[in-house]
């Protein structure tokens, strides 16, 4: 259980528990009042039995009360301490009849504490025992012996059915105790599940980030500084002009990481709509951008994904079909879907056989995560297309 919720049972078992103290209290006093202010026996005979009486209480407030209180409470010592209560009863309740009144406050304790057997047992003890030496010692006339004895029956009886009653109640409590454990246990592994699975989600999600933007930024450096190594000797203004683009391009990757620093928008987004970011990126890529459909704003979500989706299937083309291949990128509005395609006419691939790498599984992984779709048509030799579709609002009807 939680912290709360053990408190929460500790205390309520606390205040039932102080109902039960309270209860045997009333009980032991009323069977001293009843005793000391009968008639018969006489006050020496009245006296004795009183007396026997008095220890009940530090007995149980010592013994009997930590054994109760226990889950479960330990039966041999259960056994020991409803042992010298019943040797102290016994004595009292044949002395005088009155006594029995304290069988209320015994009898519970015995089906809290014990087996069903030897529970049935000391009940039995309790209720018939004293009724039987009262007779034997003071001899008293027919009919007190027969409503004594129907009195004592019927109290055995109500002590069986009480008794079972209370042993049914003290199972469920277990059995709810125990579905309770297992739920309580339950919820803490989903949530410790839950959380490991957002963990695992977001680290997915921070490795497609970083793919890509920062790490297809970085291989544009890389592509841009061997290009400009080869040009620095006969072809200084476009070595200067790839310089500049590698200044653009270290500009752009650091804005990213702090974007995903910060957990913002990408950078190209920033303040901007997604025909004028993915122009932007189409400029850096020396790509052509065409866009169909009347243009809206949409959620952050599908933009975030065309954009990423735009970003991932340009640098595969530069990287796989060549730096000298026409790419081409188009941007369709429709009603209920936002569909981004990326097309080059370089050498093409077999899609079915790339089993490693991260780009396409990291590009269908953000369009699913999206509810859209990501295909790769290519083929080696005819070149590769990219589309990506996402399911997006419909425009607002206007007034």
């Amino acid at each position: 259980m939680t912290v709360s919720t053990a408190a929460a049972s500790a205390y309520t078992w606390d205040r039932s528990f102080r109902l039960w103290d309270t209860f045997f209290a009333l009980i032991w006093l009323a069977t001293l009042v009843f005793v000391l202010g009968t008639g018969f026996p006489g006050w020496p005979v009245r006296l004795t039995s009183a007396a026997l009486l008095v220890p009940l209480i530090p007995l149980y407030v010592l013994v009997g009360r930590p054994i109760l209180r226990a889950d479960p409470p330990d039966e041999r010592r259960a056994l020991g301490y409803l042992t010298a209560a019943v040797a102290l009863f016994l004595p009292s309740a044949v002395l005088v009849g009155e006594t029995r009144l304290m069988t209320f406050a015994l009898v519970p304790q015995c089906f809290m504490t014990l087996r069903t057997r030897w529970a049935f047992v000391a009940v039995g003890v309790i209720n018939l025992v004293p009724v039987l030496g009262w007779a034997l010692l003071w001899w008293p006339g027919d009919e007190a012996v027969f409503f004594n004895s129907v009195f004592a029956l019927v109290t055995f009886v109500f002590s069986i059915a009480v008794g079972s009653w209370i042993i049914r109640v003290i199972e469920q409590s277990q059995e709810r105790a125990e579905l309770i454990a297992e739920l309580d246990a339950s919820r803490h592994e989903v949530s410790r599940l839950s959380a490991a699975h957002g963990a695992l989600a977001e680290r997915e999600r921070m490795a497609r980030e970083i793919h890509d933007t920062l790490a297809q930024g970085f291989t544009s450096l890389l592509m841009l500084v061997q290009a400009v190594e080869a040009e620095l000797e006969h072809d200084v203004p476009q070595a200067r002009r790839h310089l500049a683009l590698m200044d653009d391009t270290a500009r752009q990757n650091l804005a990213e990481a702090r974007a995903l620093v910060a957990g913002a928008a990408p950078a190209d987004l920033d303040g901007a709509s997604l025909p004028d970011a993915l122009g932007r990126l189409a400029a850096r890529r020396a790509a052509t951008l065409e866009v169909t459909g009347p243009v809206r704003p949409l959620p952050a979500g599908p933009e975030v994904v065309a954009l990423r989706s735009c970003q991932e299937a340009l640098s595969n083309a530069r990287k796989h079909a060549g730096s000298s291949v026409s790419v081409g990128i188009t941007l369709t509005y429709s009603p209920d879907a936002l569909t981004v395609s990326v097309r080059d006419d370089g050498t093409g691939f077999d899609p079915s056989s790339v089993t490693d790498g991260y780009g396409l599984a990291g590009l269908r992984a953000r369009a699913a995560e999206a509810g859209g779709t990501a295909r790769i048509d290519s083929a080696p030799g005819k070149g590769t297309t990219v589309t990506v579709r996402l399911p997006v609002p419909p425009p607002r009807s206007s007034s």
